[in-house]
């Protein structure tokens, strides 16, 4: 039985009672969100030991990825590899955002008949690791949209039928997700308009959309009001510009600053940011306190 919005809202907020970490950075900066990378961004690809890295740098978390293999059982679902990044978690004080689902943009959810299984898996993962959202992506082989562009990006068509099988296998994976507490983001070539279009039919509050504002940059969509429109169906976003350090690309931060303060929104801002000049570390710090500036209080 679907929840309804309320009861998933007070369920969810209730099962985010780790967002608490976040009041370090509330004191220093303001801010009411909290900061972390992609694993594979930050070179540390299902490896829990960048957690001690990201922690170095100032990071809330790390979003993890559920490998790439496409086996019928994925490593994510290995209790033995989630203990080591519970032991990690509890090492460094970090924590776990959400887990990715990389792997179907080459064995997509529209086409792969182990999509289901791979989404029941990880659901069951970021229980046991406490990560609140799984991402997953729709882009390459997966992409929604016929003629994309460069990179997975760019308009285009919609593939209906892939829409169809993808709606379907949501409306089955939803319940599932959140009786673990769990929401499901989607993360995409398509509008803001096409995303709350598919929401619409899977009709449940544990599905929402990962947004993405350099995706939806180069996408040529008007990122401010996309965020305004999705308002609280966003459920994480990533930042990036390109090959930019945020601030320095095409992406219009201050704008986005203030659509995300228009919708007030609390959760995490996970970084898909470049490296520049082969410095990992020396990137992601000026990216981070980047961040850290566009939220601040007077």
């Amino acid at each position: 039985m679907a929840l309804t919005r309320r009861e998933f809202i007070k369920t969810s907020t209730l099962g985010a009672a780790g967002f608490c970490l976040a009041s370090r950075l509330r004191a220093e900066t303001g801010l009411k969100i909290k900061i972390g990378a992609c694993d594979w961004s930050f070179q540390e690809s299902c490896n829990p030991d960048g957690f001690d890295a990201a922690k170095a740098l100032g990071m809330d978390g790390l979003e993890i990825s559920s490998t790439d293999e496409a086996k019928d059982v994925l490593k994510i679902a290995d209790p033995e590899f989630q203990a080591a990044y519970k032991t990690a978690m509890d090492r460094t004080g970090l924590a776990i955002p959400s887990i990715a689902l990389g792997l179907m943009n080459s064995y997509p959810l529209a086409s792969d008949d182990r999509g289901p299984a791979w989404l029941e898996q990880t659901i069951a993962a970021a229980a046991a690791l406490n990560a609140k959202v799984i991402l997953i992506a729709f882009f390459s082989d997966g992409d929604l949209l016929e003629k994309a562009g460069l990179f997975g990006l760019g308009g285009g068509t919609l593939k209906e039928k892939e829409l169809d099988v993808v709606v379907e296998r949501l409306k089955v994976a939803a319940p599932k997700a959140a009786e673990a507490g769990v929401i499901l983001g989607l993360e995409n070539t398509l509008s803001a308009a096409q995303n709350l279009s598919i929401l619409e039919r899977v009709q449940h509050d544990a599905v929402r959309v990962y947004y993405d504002v350099g995706n939806s940059t180069y996408n040529d969509y008007d990122v401010p009001a996309e965020i305004r429109d999705l308002g609280d169906r966003i459920c994480q976003i990533h930042f990036k510009d390109g090959a930019n350090n945020l601030g320095e690309g095409q992406v219009d931060m201050n704008a986005v600053a203030k659509a995300m303060k228009d919708i007030h929104y609390e959760g995490w801002v996970v970084l898909e940011t470049a490296i520049r000049e082969q410095n990992r570390d020396a990137s992601f710090r000026k990216n981070i306190d980047f961040v850290k500036s566009m939220f601040k209080t007077a």
